[in-house]
């Protein structure tokens, strides 16, 4: 048997004709139909009633029947459910020993959000979708645009940027009046283009996750917080004074010029090493998750800056080549006995099999 099922997930039927729903029955729903017509004949639940009867009444190679359900003006979960239940007093009211199987006729896309609902309950061979020819689309166009609006990440992705694009020109309006500098569109530029960077290469998320980090160490006292914005500021002093270095040397090659930049900044770069990794050290430590090879990095940053300079010094023939062996050997030196140091000193520090599981338990 089949059952033509007309979807009204909004219920205007029932709210603008005071019909009880479900409507069953070929001449019920024809009544129905012609009923919300004249309350308003703009309504496109009009068609869909129609197109129900007209399905009825050009199958006759099986026994149809038809039916008009509804939901409610509401969300559409509230809408979906009360379909479906409207759908099991269609099923129960056929007395028929068939296996029952729908078509099922909507208006657009929203209606057909219901689909799931109705597949659930009885096997849908096709669906059918009334629209005006003359507006053929547009209540699918409206409802897609509603719900990608109503999404927050899409609305945000979308209207944010379209909103500070149309801030632009006011902005530059208010700068002319008050006679600001043309940096301030530069700098609302500056911020639209990194705003659309960061949603583009999707660093938003990793923007989050930083302020997360930087929000729980606040109120969890990590050392490391106040030593890598310390790191940070010695590395913009460690640039300033590379570029002055390399200013004092003008007309210089590549390569005197990278060695340049080395050696006026060098010296900074590896205090900002060492000052964030005795920060790491030290909440390792505090959190019960120390190791003595942590030790090493303060020691690592030690020789290769020392490296660095050496070879950057040479290049610019401030040391001679047995100044720069020397340095080079004893950096090495300073590496490779730092790591037997606290290897023996970890495999001492292990022999306690209970120290041992406490640390490899630790989160």
């Amino acid at each position: 048997m089949l059952v033509v099922l007309c979807v009204d997930l909004d219920n205007d039927l029932g709210r603008k004709t005071g019909r009880q729903t479900p409507v069953i029955g070929r001449e019920s729903v024809e009544g129905a139909a012609v009923a919300l017509a004249t309350a308003d004949p703009e309504d496109s639940d009009v068609n869909v009633l129609f197109e129900g009867v007209h399905l009825h009444d050009d199958i006759d190679d099986e026994t149809v029947e038809v039916a008009a359900v509804t939901g409610t003006n509401g969300s559409d979960v509230a809408a979906n459910r009360a379909v479906g239940e409207e759908i099991d007093t269609v099923l129960a009211s056929l007395s028929t020993g068939e296996d029952v199987h729908a078509i099922v006729v909507t208006d657009g896309a929203q209606d057909e959000s219901v689909i799931p609902v109705i597949r659930s309950r009885v096997p849908i061979d096709s669906v059918r979708r009334v629209v005006v020819r003359q507006a053929q689309d547009l209540e699918s166009m409206y409802y897609t645009i509603k719900q990608v609006l109503a999404d927050p990440e899409t609305r945000g992705t979308i209207l944010v940027p379209l909103g500070v694009l149309l801030l632009v020109y006011p902005l530059m309006e208010i700068a002319r009046f008050f006679q600001l500098p043309s940096a301030t569109f530069g700098a609302v530029s500056g911020l639209l283009g990194g705003y659309l960077l960061v949603r583009g290469m999707g660093l938003d998320r990793t923007l989050d996750a930083a302020v997360e980090r930087v929000r729980t160490g606040l109120y969890t006292g990590r050392v490391t917080l106040v030593t890598y914005v310390v790191a940070a500021a010695l590395i913009v002093i460690g640039g300033v004074s590379g570029v002055e270095t390399l200013a004092e040397r003008p007309g210089t090659e590549v390569l005197e010029t990278g060695a340049a930049l080395v050696y006026g900044s060098v010296h900074w770069l590896a205090a900002a090493g060492i000052t964030a990794s005795l920060g790491h050290v030290t909440d390792e430590y505090l959190r019960e998750r120390f190791r003595w090879r942590h030790l090493n990095a303060p020691f690592y940053v030690l020789a290769i800056a020392a490296v660095l300079y050496s070879v950057s010094a040479f290049v610019l023939e401030n040391v001679s080549l047995s100044t720069l062996a020397i340095v080079l050997t004893a950096s090495t030196l300073l590496g490779v006995f730092s790591t037997l140091a606290f290897a023996i000193a970890e495999s001492r520090f292990a022999s306690d099999p209970k120290a041992t599981d406490r640390r490899d338990t630790s989160p």
